[in-house]
């Protein structure tokens, strides 16, 4: 063989002794780490967030060498894009101007919240879910599930939970689309309650002008609701609390972040107020 191959015999046993390469053994230790990462996520992120991941537990990897570590065990992210708007903007209710304007990176916490309503299809019917984003640190701050699309059911109770975390003690912006929910008298005068909300909405028939809380949407669908078939309400329920407050929130690393989660920026917020 060594003939064959034009090596010399020493050549040969020495690499037959010296064992499996200390790179080989690096990939396969850095593999199972992968997989952690990965399977951690259920198998949403793609290797940059587990570069990223992979990189805050100390490593010194590149994306490069994850993704092709990931590609060679076929492992990518598992999410499928679709979209479909749910606005009823067909009513006789005041629209507000649009005073976002597209500034979709605000100083600091609470300066803009941004709110949005999509369906979940189950197979026991529809599901309404309303969300309401601080765009500062791109966190869930509201959020309700409804089996209609009334307004005391779908802004309302996410408005509640907003406030309820959040103290609005400076201008506020609070923009949506103009839905019917947005517009209604009822949820009108629960922002006329204080005056440091000015309401605003997108203009007509412009999707950009709430970008972020339909991307919210388009990542929840993507990496949970199109990968389900959920049975009734309360299956979808449990599953979506869980992916909001345990897995978005805290947890998913935001690439508009610095891949951070939306609860580090919370925490740093606070952290630097605290100081200053």
């Amino acid at each position: 063989m060594c003939k064959v191959l034009e090596v010399s015999r020493s050549c040969y046993y020495r690499w037959y002794s010296g064992g499996i390469s200390k790179r080989k053994l690096e990939n396969q230790e850095l593999t199972i780490a992968i997989k952690r990462v990965y399977n951690d996520s259920k198998q949403i992120y793609g290797s940059p967030r587990v570069t990223e991941v992979l990189r805050n537990e100390g490593r010194t990897v590149s994306e490069r060498r994850v993704a092709k570590l990931m590609r060679a065990n076929a492992w990518q992210s598992k999410i499928r894009k679709k979209w479909k708007s749910t606005t009823n903007s067909k009513h006789k209710f005041p629209i507000s101007p649009n005073h976002l304007n597209r500034n979709f990176k605000p100083l600091e916490l609470n300066q803009v919240w941004v709110s949005d309503i999509t369906y979940i299809r189950t197979l026991q019917g529809w599901l309404y879910l309303t969300t309401v984003i601080d765009l500062y640190d791109r966190q869930v701050i509201g959020w309700a599930l409804s089996t209609t699309m009334h307004t005391n059911v779908t802004i309302m109770p996410a408005w509640k939970m907003a406030v309820s975390k959040r103290n609005i003690t400076k201008p506020l912006i609070f923009h949506s689309d103009r839905g019917i929910q947005y517009a209604s008298n009822e949820f009108r005068e629960v922002l006329n309650t204080n005056s440091l909300i000015t309401q605003s909405m997108s203009r007509k028939g412009n999707c950009w002008d709430n970008a972020v809380a339909e991307s919210f949407f388009k990542t929840i669908k993507s990496e949970l609701i199109y990968r389900r078939t959920y049975s009734n309400w309360k299956v979808a329920e449990l599953d979506i609390f869980e992916y909001i407050e345990i897995w978005y929130n805290r947890k998913r690393l935001h690439s508009a972040l610095g891949y951070k989660t939306p609860i580090q920026i919370e925490n740093e917020f606070y952290k630097v107020k605290s100081v200053a």
